[in-house]
């Protein structure tokens, strides 16, 4: 009977602790809302100058807006990772999670609470997003549930990247390493097909753009949505929903159990 009551027990304490974890995070929000600002405007940037000020993307069928916006909202799912990873290495560094590891209470929710509250975020820079993209011409076409669904694979993607960027912060260890580490996301995310379709790039390079796991949400996303771009003639393309789905669901089980484990050890 007691093993029965305990487990409930447990998660309750676990949620909880992560809710408290989740409200620090927030708290940081009010009083640094100059860094969460630059995290909202700086995709919004980027948008604007790929869409009126370098043109329209090679070899892209249709309205280059409406091909570039669902792009650009898969790209934002690999910026303000910086700003995660630079939490933790505070944290660790500041010996802010000894202090948490001397209270009653869960040594995880440290990185839960960070984790909920970057997905907040996260949700917040999409409406952002889709509410500029709207402004400069872009729309859906196939229905508020496909669009639901679209914006569900743009936050599988995003959960996927913040436990890549945890585990990449634990290994950095300090805050000054956060920003080499962050160089990586540019690589992926040009390497894709956010703004040029692969059919106009060389075979190699077209070939391993269709395979990274951007290019998938993009074109997934682009498909739900209605926009050009969504299908070709490649298997990758064709299977672009499935990828989307199998890519962070198999980056998440590589680099999630990675960044707990390692988290333990550090908090020991």
């Amino acid at each position: 009977m007691s093993t029965t009551t305990a487990g409930p027990g447990r998660i309750g304490w676990a949620l909880a602790d992560s809710w408290t974890m989740t409200r620090r995070e927030l708290a940081h929000w009010a009083r640094q809302p100059v860094q969460v600002v630059v995290g909202l405007v700086f995709p919004v940037m980027l948008l604007l100058m790929f869409n009126y000020l370098v043109g329209g993307g090679r070899g892209v069928d249709g309205d280059n807006t409406e091909f570039l916006v669902p792009g650009m909202l898969a790209l934002t799912m690999a910026f303000g990772l910086e700003g995660t990873m630079l939490a933790v290495t505070q944290d660790l560094n500041k010996g802010v999670v000894d202090r948490f590891r001397s209270m009653p209470m869960v040594s995880g929710a440290v990185l839960v609470g960070r984790s909920i509250a970057d997905m907040l975020q996260s949700v917040a820079a999409l409406a952002v997003m889709t509410g500029v993209g709207y402004a400069l011409g872009w729309r859906w076409h196939n229905g508020t549930a496909a669009a639901l669904g679209a914006l569900g694979l743009l936050l599988l993607l995003r959960f996927a990247m913040l436990w890549i960027g945890i585990q990449l912060a634990m290994v950095a260890g300090r805050p000054e390493m956060v920003q080499a580490v962050q160089i990586l996301v540019w690589p992926v995310g040009f390497l894709s097909n956010v703004f040029a379709s692969p059919e106009s790039m060389p075979g190699p390079l077209g070939a391993a753009v269709e395979w990274n796991p951007m290019s998938a949400t993009a074109t997934a996303v682009r498909g739900l949505f209605g926009n050009p771009g969504g299908t070709s003639g490649s298997w990758a393309a064709e299977h672009a929903e499935l990828l989307a789905v199998l890519w962070p669901v198999a980056l998440i089980a590589v680099f999630f159990p990675l960044a707990v484990r390692r988290f333990a050890r550090l908090s020991r």
